[in-house]
């Protein structure tokens, strides 16, 4: 059993042996749940399977030790706890992102879409940043001897946000009065997106409508609205901003991925943002990250294929 557990969705998947097929893919809302293990067991219950033998999901979450407390969503468990319930050998649980890096590899050509120019180097490292209910940030760094590609866990969306011009100051600084440190998290996720709807409001001296983050992507790509639109273009000038860091920061010649669930339903308005100007705006660098690519992950779900190859690739 496989899965990808986020703040507001968890999906799960069945694999019957090394390399097959993902089978039974369904998704759950994490609302619906008192627990991880009740939804797992729901998945298991809906479509009449056993307890896995062995199990890996990825969670939106630091994953240091026994417990997890989820950061965007109530859930807490003890993953040892977790795995006794469900009779299962192994119970491997990693960050959601780092079950993404590991799927990069084995996404076709149809399951990414470039943005911007550069090309990826083969065998170089990877980068990968996602917008969703938070802000995933993870790499791969190439294969060494004996051991396979090496995915990193790390929570580089709470990295703290800079401005690049005086709009995005102000922004900011209605940010900082409000939550006193700004991550990068703060405005590249869905909620993100919502608290710049309403820095922009507040910049703009007009009332914030009530108003999700779908609601503002929905109005910015038709131009319904000036602030949601001024919040859609700060919101990729941030996330290029951010995707130039990781970049410069991993040496990520392989190219630099954009996950999560946001950016691929933009489409075309993603690729007329100034997400890659701002991507290749660093000063004496910008010939460096010129030649880098940026593709958006479009497969459906990539970080099962990774929690997958997890089982076989780390310990």
């Amino acid at each position: 059993m496989v899965g990808d557990v986020g703040g507001t969705n968890a999906r799960f998947a069945w694999i019957t042996e090394r390399g097959a097929p993902l089978l039974h893919t369904t998704t759950y809302a994490c609302a619906e749940h008192a627990t991880l293990q009740d939804a797992m067991q729901r998945f298991l219950d809906d479509h009449r399977l056993g307890s896995p033998r062995w199990c890996a999901i990825g969670i939106a979450n630091p994953v240091v030790g026994d417990r997890v407390q989820m950061t965007n969503h109530h859930w807490s468990f003890s993953i040892s706890e977790v795995q006794r319930r469900l009779a299962m050998d192994r119970f491997l649980v990693i960050n959601d992102f780092t079950a993404l890096a590991l799927s990069l590899p084995a996404l076709g050509a149809d399951e990414v879409r470039q943005v911007g120019g550069g090309s990826a180097v083969p065998h170089a490292p990877l980068g990968l940043v996602g917008p969703g209910t938070g802000l995933g940030v993870s790499g791969l760094l190439p294969a060494v001897a004996g051991h396979g590609a090496i995915p990193i866990n790390g929570e580089g969306g709470h990295a703290t946000l800079a401005a690049m011009d005086d709009l995005e100051e102000a922004v900011l600084r209605v940010l900082r009065q409000r939550f006193g440190h700004v991550s990068a998290e703060r405005a590249v996720s869905g909620m993100g997106l919502l608290n710049l709807y309403q820095a922009v409001c507040d910049v703009d001296g007009v009332v914030a409508q009530p108003m999700t983050a779908a609601d503002i992507s929905a109005a910015a790509v038709v131009g319904a609205n000036r602030q949601c639109v001024t919040a859609l273009a700060l919101f990729c000038s941030f996330l290029g901003n951010v995707a130039g860091n990781i970049a410069l920061t991993l040496g990520a010649l392989g190219g630099v991925y954009i996950g999560g669930g946001i950016v691929p339903r933009l489409g075309e308005w993603f690729d007329r943002s100034t997400f890659r100007q701002r991507f290749e705006d660093k000063g004496r660098f910008r010939p460096y990250l010129e030649g880098i690519a940026t593709f958006v992950v479009q497969a459906r779900a990539p970080a099962l294929i990774g929690a997958a190859r997890a089982l076989d690739e780390l310990p």
